[in-house]
């Protein structure tokens, strides 16, 4: 059965892989033993690191003083280029990028994920979208280690601007259509079940 031609044009709220960069913030070695649910934190941000990879969209990666607070933890870090390290809690500048106005990349929709939400991610979410950039939350791939310190930032981070959403919708998404090789491995990714790690 054959689709009729599409007479609507595709939503410009909906993401396309080739406008996308994906931002990982912070998930560092001394940081994530505190946050709740880490093990499906670091699934989901690797859920997105792996259909970036699919769909050739650019990785960044920021970390806050690794010299004390650790290196990206090796599970995110195998699939991530070389961190940029930073002092200031957004992330914004140490990416390096001109305005959105000013780019000449068209990938001016930036997913974010890591930790905390309310700091280092939200401060960077703030810094971008001032920047003319269109700001995407997955919220299942960020983290505070405090409930209400989460909530808060999402609701700011959204009224601020940014576009609240979940890793598996971004992900077909990116995908957009069934029927091809990108969409069974898109299947499999969604499929798959977080390690349980064993407490102490």
């Amino acid at each position: 059965m054959s689709e009729s031609p599409n007479l609507i044009p595709r939503s410009i709220d909906l993401l396309s892989h080739q406008e996308c960069q994906l931002v990982v913030v912070d998930v560092q070695e001394k940081l994530l033993p505190v946050i709740p649910d880490a093990d499906n934190l670091t699934h989901r941000i690797r859920q997105l690191l792996q259909a970036a990879q699919l769909f050739e969209i650019p990785l960044h990666c920021s970390e806050q003083y690794p010299k004390g607070l650790g290196a990206t933890v090796p599970a995110l870090a195998e699939l991530l280029p070389a961190p940029r390290e930073k002092l200031r809690f957004s992330a914004a500048a140490c990416l390096g990028w001109e305005t959105a106005a000013n780019t000449v990349d068209s990938r001016t929709r930036i997913v974010l994920s890591g930790i905390e939400a309310h700091i280092c991610v939200q401060q960077t979410a703030l810094d971008l979208l001032a920047a003319g950039y269109r700001v995407i939350i997955p919220v299942d791939a960020i983290a505070s280690r405090n409930q209400l310190d989460w909530e808060i930032a999402i609701k700011r981070m959204e009224n601020s601007g940014a576009s609240i959403t979940t890793t598996e919708a971004i992900l077909f998404e990116w995908c957009e259509v069934a029927g091809t090789p990108e969409f069974k491995q898109i299947s499999r990714l969604v499929t798959e079940k977080p390690p349980i790690t064993e407490k102490l």
